[in-house]
């Protein structure tokens, strides 16, 4: 019998990836704007139209979330996406100033190794590949072992369209044998110049080691804040929305809900009326030592399903119509596993005075899990509005929408993406909603326009007027030391 180890197999896989992806990159590079926009065009043409397919794929393979809204994530993805970025310049002469004769020029990164998570593989790596060849980078993925063959088959329609038009060979590639030791011999290899690490915090630490430029869409706690001017039914309808749709699996989604204690009462009333369930203390805590593993890892188990269900696997039962289950609590205490991300319909819940100590809570359960990438205000105050932008220490503050959706740019006008930066908040080089041009480094080209006699001319005048000033000091000194020094001999005699 022949056994190879399947680690063995995945970092010799990784190695000549990365070889053949260093030698893509080279032809990638003389490719124009025209040509990768011909290529990404194809790609997204031929993914669109197995999106139904792919959706029920992940669904089985992972069994997380509802197959119905991963199918409308992966079609946002596809058409939001390519409106987007289908007239952006990312590579070549990006930008010209005629008058002043500067230019920029977009120089793709090189390779790109792509870390892909099993709550969103489909959606997640059509972006991160469709934004790779725009910037005229060769990209090669990991996949989440619990979606290999999801990602794998998505790919292989990708790759297989990318080729048609004109990709070379192994300008998209992904790893068969998936191992983390593979996984870390990817990051590690001297030919990737970038890893774009979207919330698979198990290789963030890896990435961090390897000294190479990292973007990471991480996990956060992120809380929605619902002040007393708000449009109370909308606001507890966009939360619902928010933290339901693919139940919970979004990583900008609500984690927890800050309520202004004068509209409390109605709060709770529209949540219960609207789907919500708020546990009782025993129910909170049969399910809270559920959610995480005792090393402090996520329960994939409790990932991805609905609230009936949760409850069942918890020892408690809900009515039919309830969609949300909610644990309520005062203090954002890190050991707290509501205080964590959940990645399924469940939410911690809080009561403050006023704004301002809601300020604080919201910054204290942010710091409960290293800062977050997303918060939520829903107000109609611009001076609380502008104050929450302010302070909190988040890549990003929605506004009076459901943050899942919103944070993707489904209902706000942010770049339509699924890698969303975390930057100095997490982890990370960029902040932003990721997109193409965070995939380049720009080239800054300058013509001169003018000499430089005129910084001498100014600065020589003002180095005379220096010397010309001590002079004049040295000289009323001496004079005065001579004054000095005649008066004491006077005395003296």
């Amino acid at each position: 019998m022949n056994i190879i180890d399947n680690d063995l197999l995945s970092i010799q896989e990784a190695r000549i990836l990365a070889e053949n992806a260093a030698m893509a990159k080279k032809q990638l590079a003389q490719f124009s704007q025209e040509k990768l926009n011909t290529i990404v065009e194809g790609m997204l043409d031929a993914v669109v139209m197995h999106l139904g397919e792919l959706a029920l794929l992940s669904h089985e393979e992972t069994g997380y979330g509802k197959a119905e809204d991963k199918a409308a994530k992966n079609y946002f993805i596809c058409e939001s996406v390519r409106r987007k970025i289908r007239n952006m310049k990312c590579v070549g002469f990006i930008e010209e100033d005629a008058d002043n004769c500067t230019a920029k020029v977009g120089v793709p990164l090189g390779v790109i190794a792509a870390l892909v998570p099993s709550t969103n593989p489909v959606s997640t790596t059509i972006f991160n590949a469709v934004i790779a060849v725009k910037a005229g980078n060769a990209i090669i993925f990991s996949a989440h072992p619990r979606a290999v063959k999801t990602v794998g088959r998505t790919l292989d329609i990708l790759i297989k369209a990318a080729c048609e038009h004109g990709m070379p060979e192994y300008g998209i590639s992904y790893l068969h044998a998936v191992d983390r030791e593979g996984t870390n011999t990817l990051i590690r290899h001297p030919e990737v110049n970038l890893i774009l690490n979207t919330g698979v915090p198990a290789f963030l630490d890896e990435a961090n080691r390897s000294g190479k430029p990292l973007i990471y869409g991480g996990s956060g706690n992120g809380p929605a804040f619902i002040e007393r001017t708000a449009d109370v039914k909308q606001a507890v309808s966009d939360i619902i929305e928010s933290k339901t749709f693919d139940y919970g699996m979004v990583s900008a989604a609500e984690q927890s809900v800050v309520v202004e204690r004068c509209i409390e009462p109605e709060v709770r009333r529209e949540l219960t009326a609207q789907g919500a369930y708020f546990m009782t203390e025993e129910e909170s805590v049969r399910l809270g030592r559920l959610l995480y593993n005792s090393d402090g890892s996520i329960n994939a188990e409790f990932v991805g399903i609905s609230a009936k269900r949760l409850a069942s696997r918890a020892g408690f039962s809900v009515d039919g119509q309830v969609e949300l289950l909610i644990a309520e609590g005062k203090y954002a205490l890190s050991d707290n596993p509501y205080n964590k991300e959940k990645l399924c319909p469940v939410l911690a819940y809080y009561i403050e005075d006023d704004w301002q100590n809601a300020c604080e809570k919201c910054i204290e359960l942010l710091f409960a899990k290293n800062g977050g990438h997303t918060l939520v205000i829903h107000s109609a105050d611009d001076y609380v509005i502008r104050q929450f932008a302010l302070k909190k220490p988040v890549a990003r503050v929605l506004v009076n929408t459901p943050a899942s959706l919103g944070s993707m740019g489904v209902t706000t006008a942010l770049f339509p993406a699924m890698t969303l930066g975390s930057g100095v908040t997490g982890q990370g080089i960029t902040s932003e909603n990721v997109s193409p041009l965070n995939l380049v480094y720009i080239r800054t080209v300058g013509a001169g326009i003018r000499d430089s006699a005129y910084i001498r001319r100014y600065c020589g005048d003002q180095l005379a007027e220096i010397k010309e000033k001590r002079k004049m000091e040295r000289e009323e000194g001496m004079r005065l030391i001579r004054r000095l020094i005649g008066e004491a001999v006077s005395s003296a005699s």
